[in-house]
């Protein structure tokens, strides 16, 4: 068995408030699944598992616009309202939840980089739609944005590998950094003409400097694991040529077959090798540094399955 220091669950209650109201399709229970799952795996006994806590005012304003900041707070304060054009409601409490998400995700980039663990995952993470002047897709504030700001301005690192296979395109990280060439961007997804946002073409690759350094992989509706093998392999491929600092895996479960929003078909397999070989990349290329992110998924019994394969994964991995 590993050390437990390699490993790292950021998990608690608040982590479970991030959930809309009414039937939305984003609930509370998500978190509550996922834990009922590892727990009947054994697998939390074999894990450090740290609180999050909630994202400091200047942490989020380090991706976020201070006037979208105080709009989210505003809202959250009184509970109604939109945060975006219709997805993602206000309610109370949003502001604090969301905050938590962030902060739960910066924890773990903590004890990565302070050398306390090697591999970390968050399961209600991964808020890969938010932009900085507003909310998408169930997204409030972008935890990848904020770590990736943190990883640039606090810990010097510059060279980041994002892996998506969540079944939406991650386009809140896509477009704030399409310029950036020291930002590898990796994302397997369901093909944009059949699925929100609607982004995410093969011929999206990056912009300048940047050129090169984006690789975006549309599948067609019902793909199931044998199309998502191969593009695994290009994925694994552009992130080894790119020999990243620090990865961070967006595990979106919304891809799994019988997920009531989407339409691709993976197994839970895709997720448990995603997550597998992207630890080997890390040790390989920036000493095991990776951060596992929850992402998308509302299938309960899905998400469970597959983020409890991802932790196996990063248990399991000899580095």
């Amino acid at each position: 068995m590993r050390s437990t220091r390699d490993t790292l669950l950021v998990a608690g209650e608040a982590l479970g408030r991030y959930g809309f109201p009414d039937g939305h399709p984003w609930g509370v229970d998500r978190y509550g699944a996922f834990m009922q799952e590892l727990r009947a795996q054994g697998l939390e006994d074999r894990l450090r598992v740290q609180r999050p806590r909630e994202a400091l005012r200047y942490e989020l304003e380090t991706f976020h616009q201070p006037a979208y900041v105080s709009l989210v707070e505003q809202r959250s304060a009184a509970g109604v309202g939109y945060l975006d054009a219709g997805d993602t409601p206000a309610y109370r409490g949003v502001f604090e939840a969301a905050s938590a998400v962030v902060g739960g995700a910066l924890v773990a980039l903590e004890e990565i980089m302070e050398g306390r663990a090697r591999r970390a995952f968050v399961p209600i993470a991964g808020l890969h739609h938010a932009a900085p002047g507003t909310a998408s897709g169930f997204c409030v504030f972008n935890d990848i944005a904020v770590v990736i700001q943190a990883l640039r301005h606090r810990f010097g690192v510059q060279r980041i590998a994002y892996v998506d296979i969540d079944a939406h395109h991650g386009d809140g990280v896509y477009y704030p950094y399409e310029h950036d060439p020291n930002l590898c961007f990796a994302d397997i997804h369901e093909d944009g003409r059949y699925l929100f946002p609607g982004t995410g073409a093969a011929h999206e690759t990056g912009i300048g400097e940047a050129k090169g350094t984006k690789l975006n992989i549309p599948l067609a509706p019902s793909s199931g694991d044998e199309a998502f093998w191969p593009a695994w392999e290009r994925v694994e491929a552009h992130v080894a040529a790119f020999r990243p600092e620090f990865i961070i895996f967006q595990a979106g479960a919304d891809s799994l077959e019988g997920d009531p929003l989407t339409h691709l078909r993976y197994s839970e397999a895709a997720h448990a090798h995603a997550a597998a070989r992207l630890a080997a990349l890390a040790e390989t290329h920036c000493g095991g540094r990776l951060l596992g992110l929850g992402g998308g998924g509302y299938n309960r019994s899905n998400l469970a399955r597959a983020w409890t394969g991802v932790v196996r994964s990063f248990l399991e991995h000899a580095g």
